[in-house]
């Protein structure tokens, strides 16, 4: 059975940190599938056009019948562990710094046999379920999982190192005026974090939220301006080297578009909040967050966006709103790349409209902050890049796929 983890002593500042490394991370074009649907948490295999056979490893031409036609599908995870084996050492140093790392053939109930990681709590020949997830290299590996849940399972130390759990990690939340920042706490406490920065501007403001957020166990409230240089920086400074998950919550919204507002002193604070915040953040945080990958149980493991579901198509009630989250969309994607040679997970949240006063005159389904929050949670646990958070952000997504000029004209009236 898997050993609960127990709260790391105190670091020796004598000793070095261990230097981030990755797994292999060269896959062919075919198999980034894989990876694509571990992103979201899906069980995808290719699946033969002509006679249906599931496919695995990932190939350019049907095992069976030679056909070129293998569309990804939902599969069946369930299957039957033939062997296991246990590698105490290695070539490699992201395995040999984490061995024993344990591996096993899985005759899946759809078809193929399938090399994969094995859960620690997995019995020989037992029933398992496999799991799709990301290694810390960003691309997809096969977990067996056991079929029926293990006490203290999410501890195993190679679920741990494919996921991003909050479990004894330290949070900053960096807007502590946002609606949705309670319930964050809140969540991530249960969670089991060791303790939770929240950030909050302007200090001498009231602010509603405050007297909830110091009744949360671990919460320490910071000053932080996501538009501030200095203020970002000097956080950073204070904190930065024991951030393990950085959840930028922080938001600007107001409605209308560029027409309807006739300036742009909105837009001018929906760029500097919600896109240059962003960066802001990364300048100051993500160097010391990637340079502690590898630091134990506490070790920093993900970036948190909460974005706009209208990032990926414009609402043009929300016009200029809907802008600066694409742009903050297209830079957390120029951050991924760069926080991959590290490890470091980035991971947007898209989510449709909340239940707040600059969305009051849309109507339902809003998302309320507990459902944001158990997302959050969720994803990170399930070491996902990208969550869609609630009905409106869930049905964008799967319109935006099925033909993105058809939910444009939809979105900005083209279609009535």
């Amino acid at each position: 059975m898997t050993e609960r983890l127990k709260p790391p002593p105190r670091k020796n500042p004598q000793k070095r940190t261990v230097s981030p490394t990755s797994p292999p991370a060269m896959r062919s074009r075919a198999s980034l599938g894989i990876s694509a649907a571990a992103a979201e948490g899906r069980f995808m295999l290719q699946v033969c056009g002509e006679c249906h056979a599931v496919q695995y490893p990932a190939r350019d031409a049907c095992c069976k019948c030679l056909s070129v036609d293998l569309p990804w599908q939902d599969v069946d995870p369930a299957g039957q562990l033939l062997a296991e084996t246990t590698i105490r050492t290695s070539t490699n140093l992201y395995f040999r710094e984490r061995s024993p790392w344990r591996t096993g053939s899985v005759k899946l109930d759809a078809g193929p046999v399938i090399i994969a990681h094995v859960h620690g709590d997995v019995e020989r020949g037992a029933r398992v379920r496999l799991e799709n997830k990301l290694d810390r290299s960003g691309q997809g590996v096969l977990l067996a999982m056991p079929e029926e849940r293990s006490p203290d399972m999410e501890d195993d130390p190679q679920l741990r190192a494919m996921s991003s759990d909050p479990k004894l990690r330290r949070v900053l939340i960096a807007d502590g005026r946002n609606s949705n920042a309670v319930a964050l706490a809140q969540a991530l406490a249960e969670a089991g974090t060791s303790m939770i920065f929240v950030g909050e501007s302007e200090s001498w403001r009231p602010n509603p939220n405050r007297s909830a957020l110091e009744k949360v166990p671990g919460v320490e409230m910071m000053a932080l301006d996501v538009t501030d240089t200095s203020s970002v920086r000097e956080l950073a400074g204070e904190i930065g080297g024991k951030t393990d998950i950085l959840i930028n919550n922080a938001r600007f919204v107001r409605p209308g578009g560029v027409l309807e507002r006739g300036d742009t002193a909105f837009a001018h604070d929906e760029m500097e909040v919600n896109y240059l915040g962003l960066m802001r953040l990364a300048q100051a945080f993500g160097p010391g967050m990637c340079g502690r990958t590898a630091d134990g149980v506490n070790s920093a493991v993900a970036w948190v966006n909460v974005i706009s579901a209208y990032a990926l198509v414009n609402a043009s009630d929300y016009g200029c709103f809907s802008a600066s989250n694409a742009a903050a969309f297209s830079l957390s994607q120029s951050l991924r790349a760069e926080f991959r040679a590290s490890g470091l997970r980035l991971m947007n949240v898209f989510v449709g409209p909340t239940e707040d006063d600059w969305h009051q005159p849309l109507p339902p389904p809003k998302v309320m902050p507990k459902a944001l929050a158990r997302d959050v949670v969720k994803g990170l646990r399930d070491g996902l890049e990208d969550v869609y958070c609630g009905d409106v952000a869930k049905d964008l997504r799967e319109r935006f796929m099925a033909g993105p000029k058809i939910l444009e004209r939809e979105m900005t009236g083209g279609g009535a």
